[in-house]
């Protein structure tokens, strides 16, 4: 709470208030312990948002996440008197993302474009009260940062899980059945069913391991039931339990024992301490030789040189994900020309359908923000200094 000459002061949400001391001394929200405040204004917030380009694309109203349609916020903003700032420009001292955080109460960003909020930005920030990630997963903001200066982290929860999780099957058979190859033949004007079909296996009586059991890891494991595999484990820091074991048709396995039988891997955590370069050359030699790597979680899991030593010399059969560390990547980054790869830009979980999610997703904890209601508990990252569990 900052105090205003006079009577008045602005809270953490940016609203002016007037006083009106109780006998009790008590407030009707918890940031504000001492007193009850009657509203009197809402006062002007600005809004700054970090999304891609999308240029010509953009013509589809429905792609939402980008700069050009400004997930369909504008007017909705405008109409409130809030000031709405939207750029793509987010890398360097001298970007429109620097230049406007300053002053910005509230930043929002995704996954697919990610503005970094560093420490170093977040210091400078001294209005932003607001961090919201379109989407899941807010790795890239440095959350005890967040956390020190009070701020408030959330994301869209749930907004985009059945995109990932479909897509994760999509990776799986491209890898296990060789069709990135086999597609690069024709067109590049071959036919060579040998070549391609040497390497093309089923799915079916294969041992898949599942790392990461969210809400995005569960949903792969129930894409993956009717596939009939011979084993399909799981590895996290909780047991799903015997029942959801049992629906899922899966069961748990340790690290060191899952990397080692599995044919198939997906990684499904979030990027924290403990998970960074997770997958790295150590873990990687104990897998199954030529056994297949999906990662559609955060690139920083797996361990970048790693990765490519491990194709090239056949330990890993395949890699395929969208996620890159950072995003976007550089021209000459090594997975971009690695072999046995099936890498794309991180699309996994902006699919229109996602998209529509968490634009509405956004909205809602603006407005709910701006009314100075709570948001679900399972949108806050960071709430009051507090880390949500899963980034503990």
């Amino acid at each position: 709470m900052t105090s205003l000459a006079g009577s008045q002061s602005v809270c953490r949400y940016g609203h002016r208030y007037a006083w009106r001391p109780t006998a009790r001394g008590t407030c009707a929200r918890r940031s504000c312990n001492r007193r009850v405040l009657v509203r009197a204004e809402v006062s002007k917030q600005k809004v700054v948002a970090v999304l891609y380009k999308a240029g010509k694309a953009a013509e589809n109203k429905d792609l939402l996440g980008c700069v050009e349609n400004e997930l369909g916020l504008r007017q909705f903003l405008e109409e409130q008197g809030h000031e709405y700032v939207v750029t793509d420009d987010k890398e360097g001292e001298n970007s429109e993302l620097d230049k406007h955080l300053e002053d910005a109460n509230i930043l929002i960003s995704t996954p697919f474009h990610p503005a970094y909020l560093t420490k170093e930005r977040i210091e400078k920030a001294k209005n932003l009260k607001l961090s919201i990630t379109a989407g899941v997963g807010s790795d890239h903001v440095d959350l005890h940062a967040a956390a020190d200066s009070g701020m408030t982290v959330a994301e869209v929860t749930g907004s985009n899980v059945v995109s990932v999780a479909e897509h994760v099957i999509m990776l799986i058979l491209s890898l296990v059945r060789n069709y990135l190859p086999a597609h690069k033949q024709i067109t590049d004007g071959g036919w060579d069913i040998g070549a391609a079909a040497s390497k093309a296996y089923d799915l079916e009586n294969k041992v898949v391991g599942v790392v990461g059991t969210g809400r995005i890891g569960q949903l792969v494991l129930a894409r993956l039931k009717p596939f009939e595999c011979s084993e399909v484990l799981y590895f996290d820091y909780k047991h799903l339990g015997e029942d959801k074991e049992k629906e899922l048709g899966c069961k748990f396995a340790e690290m060191d024992d899952l990397i080692k039988k599995c044919d198939v891997i997906t990684v499904n955590l979030p990027l924290t301490d403990k998970t960074k370069n997770m997958f790295n050359k150590e873990l990687l030699g104990k897998m199954k030789k030529g056994a297949w790597l999906v990662n559609t979680a955060r690139g920083g899991i797996c361990e970048r040189d790693a990765i490519v030593e491990a194709l090239e010399s056949g330990q890993l059969g395949g890699y395929a994900g969208d996620v890159w560390n950072p995003q976007p990547p550089a021209e000459d980054h090594p997975w971009r020309t690695m072999p046995n790869h099936g890498m794309t830009p991180h699309y996994s979980g902006t699919t229109l359908d996602a998209q529509a999610r968490y634009a509405d997703g956004t909205k809602k904890m603006l407005q709910n923000w701006f009314d100075e209601k709570d948001f679900p508990e399972k949108w806050y990252i960071v709430r009051e200094g507090e880390l949500a569990e899963q980034y503990k």
